[in-house]
């Protein structure tokens, strides 16, 4: 396909984070003042994950208030509609947003109440992924979990875990998607950004429906069946994890490895504003530099309708778009 046939594809999203993927203007309009690309970007000679990570002080500052938060939901999905994007699951962390005098329940509906009028504004179906932190406690999470639930079949559709994977490794969060499990949760975790293939395993016996990124299984046949096995989706963002160093270069990048070992791969952005990028983006550049043909782009957007945590009435929606 031609980047314009890319572009005009009907695409799926599953791992796109809110704070990461602003648009320039929602930033500038927000701080009151011009903003320069090396504050919003990663360059292309972006060494480490914490580096990456620094670009995202001045967009979590537009999110501390209802205006910030709402105008976000339509933001992003104004951006993902100029790409084709016709679903998306956006997450978000409802604890370090909102801060101006909202707690959780109202960072949650205030986000929310941007992502309806998005969706009838552009016409992008669009759900919200909370995000527990990996240096919250688990008190803390769970609260936020808990409240989150409140919204669950109504604009809330999972938990995801983020945060420093390195530090703070998937073995210590077992208990707490237990607690999610008997909630009635649905979750996805990020697992394997970081090097940690015991991660990935630990997610998969934690019950998670997808993975975060999941580099880590790359050459290890036996991670790749649990994950396979278990039918858990692989949520794969090339360009981000290519500018973060999860791998040394584009030759280890292991998207040939996982989709010809029949691993349900779907292509994300993870960051669209930190890291310059967009699903056509991706799609273009996975099929450049690793040979993935046209079928087997859409073999990866039928995967991420059938590992989304959208209702059966939408995936069999989806499935009709494709």
């Amino acid at each position: 396909m031609t980047k314009e046939e890319l572009r005009k594809l009907p695409k799926i999203e599953l791992h796109c984070h809110l704070d990461g993927s602003l648009s320039r203007e929602f930033i500038e309009r927000r701080l009151r003042r011009k903003v320069e690309d090396k504050e919003l970007r990663v360059s292309e000679e972006c060494g480490s994950l914490s580096e990456y990570l620094g670009k995202f002080v001045l967009p979590i500052a537009c999110l501390q208030d209802e205006e910030g938060l709402t105008g976000a939901g339509i933001d992003i999905l104004k951006t993902m509609s100029g790409e084709n994007v016709r679903y998306a699951e956006i997450r978000f962390d409802p604890i370090a947003c909102g801060a101006e005098g909202m707690g959780i329940k109202s960072a949650i509906e205030a986000l929310l109440k941007g992502i309806d009028a998005g969706k009838h504004k552009f016409g992008v179906a669009c759900q919200v992924i909370v995000c527990a932190m990996r240096h919250y406690s688990e008190e803390q999470n769970m609260e936020m979990i808990r409240t989150a639930r409140e919204f669950l079949g109504a604009g809330v559709c999972a938990v995801d875990l983020a945060g420093a994977e390195e530090v703070y490794p998937m073995s210590a969060f077992m208990s707490l998607f237990e607690q999610v499990k008997k909630l009635g949760m649905p979750y996805t975790i990020h697992a394997g950004e970081c090097g940690s293939a015991e991660n990935i395993i630990d997610a998969v016996k934690a019950g998670a429906g997808r993975i975060g990124h999941g580099i880590a299984m790359r050459c290890r046949d036996d991670v790749q069946k649990l994950v396979r096995d278990a039918g858990v989706g692989v949520e794969m963002c090339p360009i981000s994890n290519l500018q973060t160093k999860a791998v040394r270069g584009p030759e280890e990048y292991p998207l040939r490895e996982f989709l010809d070992r029949g691993l349900t791969v779907t292509i994300n952005t993870d960051n669209r504003t930190v890291s310059g990028t967009s699903l056509t983006r991706e799609l273009a550049f996975i099929q450049e530099m690793y040979g993935v043909s046209d079928a087997e782009i859409l073999l990866c957007m039928k995967n991420a309708a059938a590992v989304s945590f959208a209702g059966d009435e939408l995936r069999e929606e989806m499935s009709r778009w494709l």
